[in-house]
Order: structure tokens, then C-alpha cells, then sequence
């Protein structure tokens, strides 16, 4: 996974944000953590894994796919809050014996302690939580990148648009 070229995309496209709605003195961190905690929220509820008692399946995997790449967009930026950009991350992402909605549990987890740590290790081990997470999803490395790509130039154009 090319996380250099992502973060570097991220760290872009977050300057561009803040400066636009002069945001580049104000404390992002806990805002970005909420809109992290939300978009899994939403990807869990595209994937509908803990939805017992329906039968509806899952979301098309590309409705799944783009809100699977939010959460990369904010976990980048988090990162990114912290300083953790020019960091080389190897990321291992080992099998789980867990099931998705234990994944999703696992990674709100993550997010909280990450959230009251701001530290390197938390933040990888999030990292590799969601992507293991994306995996389990059935969705490639190489999806996850592509669609980042597609969703960074979104997000770029609803900037542009006052989104």
C-alpha cells in the first residue's frame, strides 16, 4: 500500500480545507476522531453485518468500497494531526479470527485509544485494524488505493462547489 503518496494527497487536501474555511489555528483533532467514529458507523451500516434481524445483503461492494475509503481519509488525517506523515509504516495486516462486526467493535476501540493517546503505536495499530477491515470486506489493497484516488479528487470538487 502506497501510504506515502496517501498522506501526502491527505496532507493536501487538508491544508486546502483548513485554509479555505480558515481553520489553520483552530484544534482539529476531536472533530476529525467524531467524523472517523461516524463514517464507521456508516460503513457498518452499508455492510449491514449486525443487522440480525433483516435479510437484506450488503451494500454494492463500490457503495461499501467509498465509505470504506472515508475512513482512510480521516484516519490519514488524524495521523496527519499528529504528526505522523513522514513516518515509513509497514503495515501487516495478519489474518483475524475475528468476525466483521467484532472488526468494527475493535476498531471503535482503536479509535478511543488512539484518541487519548495521540501516540505512533496506537495510531498504526488503528491503521491496521481498519485495513484489516477492508480486507475482511473483500476489498484489495489496490481497490482501497484506487478508490482513495477517486474520493481525494471528490472531496477536491466538493471543496470547489461549497459542499
Amino acid at each position: 500500500m502506497q501510504l506515502e503518496e496517501l498522506f501526502n494527497m491527505q496532507q493536501a487536501l487538508d491544508q486546502h480545507i483548513e485554509e479555505k474555511h480558515d481553520l489553520q489555528e483552530e484544534d482539529l483533532f476531536n472533530r476529525k476522531v467524531l467524523a472517523l467514529l461516524v463514517e464507521l458507523g456508516e460503513l457498518a451500516n452499508e455492510t449491514r453485518c449486525f443487522k440480525f434481524w433483516s435479510v437484506k445483503p450488503s451494500s454494492e461492494k463500490s457503495v461499501v468500497l467509498e465509505e470504506f475509503v472515508d475512513g482512510v481519509h480521516f484516519i490519514l488525517s488524524l495521523g496527519i494531526e499528529c504528526g505522523f506523515e513522514k513516518r515509513q509504516y509497514t503495515v501487516h495486516t495478519e489474518p483475524t479470527a475475528l468476525n466483521v462486526s467484532e472488526q468494527f467493535l475493535f476498531i471503535y476501540e482503536k479509535i478511543n485509544d488512539f484518541k487519548n493517546s495521540k501516540n505512533d503505536l496506537d495510531f498504526k495499530t488503528l491503521l491496521e485494524a481498519y485495513l484489516q477491515l477492508g480486507t475482511l470486506l473483500g476489498i484489495s489493497y489496490e481497490e482501497m488505493e484506487k478508490a482513495y484516488f477517486k474520493k481525494n479528487e471528490v472531496n477536491y470538487q466538493r471543496q470547489q462547489n461549497n459542499y
